[in-house]
């Protein structure tokens, strides 16, 4: 084990094991929620104990506490320092969960996982968006999210291959992805640290005011404008779509089954469909045309294609004709909709002194709009029905594409460096104005 050190991983390599981060988290999320039912048979689950197991999983509250740690730590210790430890507690929590018999080991299970995967996504965007070439930046980041729309798109096919086995197939799922894990993270410890941080760090410590400014990097992130336009436009894209998205990943089969009168087997497989679509988008459309053609444009498109499939899902009846219409429209839009734009712009938006800090801290409130949304929604679907919840998730994805379509930043074929010029200007310039104000928000 100590020669893992001495191998080098690096170009698409590199991209691709971090980008698994991705895979991991949504395979986490998928296999929790294609077991749900399951769980809730075998623990004689009520509403409130399915709620609090969504709100503090690796698709909310969790998560939110591990990317606001997790952001913090890849900025001050190196994007590399997060890839030594996230997958060990990963590792950690999946196994608790397939073992587990009774349901507190289920929901701390739930809740080491979720603290891991929130603390590993926003080092991969960070640096998968550091280390890829300017004009194929969306092409590399877009395998974050190719990665993520894989992971549930196996998972749901594996829960339909192990359903004859019962709780025990989902048991076999967790223990599956923690292999995946242990492989993920073993290649991970050839990676190299992002150039760029490096280069922020030793510019740090020849200039002790650099240094200085670096340490109140949060109170910059809310006094400079342009870091507040861009937290407006990625938090209003990414929680309103994902409070619609979030809900889905989680509550999906849940749905199929309680509302539309599907078989699990019936449900997994139409999820499965779902991400397959997703994962095909996600390749010939955001990889292959995001950093060729409008950026808005295509943004734009998924929006209005994700409002269309709610619209059918909600105002029709849940036959077979309407949910393969909602699968098509939501399963192809969602391969360059909200998630894959927001890692990139995320990760184009802020400086490198505080982009993983500021993607964490973002990560957060979504996670944590999620978690209490999560804890809420089968009450909704219980007590005011369906169609209720399913207009409330109308209005979030007309906000998210509103704030998309009018925001969506010029950042196409720019480096990391031009981007951060343009928008702060040089080093000097920031510390000049740091020096020159005092407790005013510069406009």
């Amino acid at each position: 084990m100590a020669k893992i050190g001495s191998k080098h991983t690096s170009g698409w390599k590199a991209t691709i094991s971090v980008a698994m981060a991705n895979y991991i988290e949504a395979g986490s999320i998928i296999a929790a929620a294609s077991s749900l039912t399951l769980w809730q048979s075998f623990l004689k689950l009520d509403s409130l104990a399915i709620g609090l197991l969504s709100a503090l999983s690796a698709n909310a509250f969790a998560a939110a506490v591990g990317a606001l740690i997790g952001g913090y730590l890849c900025d001050k210790y190196g994007r590399k320092f997060i890839y030594t430890y996230d997958l060990l507690a990963y590792m950690l929590g999946v196994f608790i969960i397939a073992v587990s018999f009774n349901f507190p080991m289920l929901l701390i299970g739930t809740i080491i996982t979720g603290i891991a995967v929130g603390a590993g996504v926003p080092a991969s965007w960070t640096y998968i968006a550091e280390e890829a070439p300017s004009d194929k930046r969306a092409a590399h980041v877009g395998t974050a999210q190719l990665a993520w729309s894989c992971g549930p798109a196996i998972t749901f096919i594996l829960a339909v291959l192990l359903s004859p086995l019962g709780l025990l197939g989902s048991r076999i799922i967790f223990i599956i992805l923690l292999i995946i894990a242990f492989i993920t993270w073993y290649i991970r410890q050839g990676l190299s640290e992002s150039t760029i941080w490096k280069e922020q760090k030793a510019l740090e410590e020849q200039d002790p005011q650099v240094d200085k400014l670096s340490k109140s990097t949060l109170k910059e992130l809310f006094r400079l404008k342009v870091n507040r336009q861009a937290l407006f436009l990625l938090i209003g894209i990414y929680l309103f779509w994902n409070l619609t998205a979030g809900a889905m990943g989680y509550f999906m089969p849940y749905i199929y089954q309680n509302v539309g009168g599907l078989s699990g087997e019936q449900a997994n497989l139409l999820q499965a469909f779902l991400w397959i679509l997703t994962v095909l988008t996600t390749f010939f459309v955001f990889m292959k045309l995001g950093d060729k053609y409008s950026r808005r444009f295509l943004f734009g498109l998924g929006a209005v294609m994700g409002i269309a499939a709610w619209l059918i899902l909600t105002f029709s009846t849940m036959g077979w004709f309407s949910l393969f219409a909602f699968v098509i429209l939501w399963g192809s839009a969602a391969g360059f909709g909200a998630q894959a734009f927001y890692g990139l712009w995320a990760s184009e938006l802020f400086p490198t002194k505080y982009r993983a800090g500021a993607q964490g801290f973002m990560y957060f409130l979504v996670r944590f709009g999620i978690a209490i949304w999560s804890f809420v929604l089968p009450l909704i679907m219980d007590t005011l029905g369906f169609k209720t919840a399913g207009i409330v998730m109308i209005v979030f994805l007309a906000i998210h594409c509103i704030i998309g379509i009018l925001l969506a930043p010029n950042t196409q074929g720019k480096t990391l460096e031009e981007i951060e010029e343009e928008r702060f200007g040089t080093e000097t310039t920031i510390k000049n104005q740091d020096l020159t104000i005092t407790g005013e928000s510069i406009d």
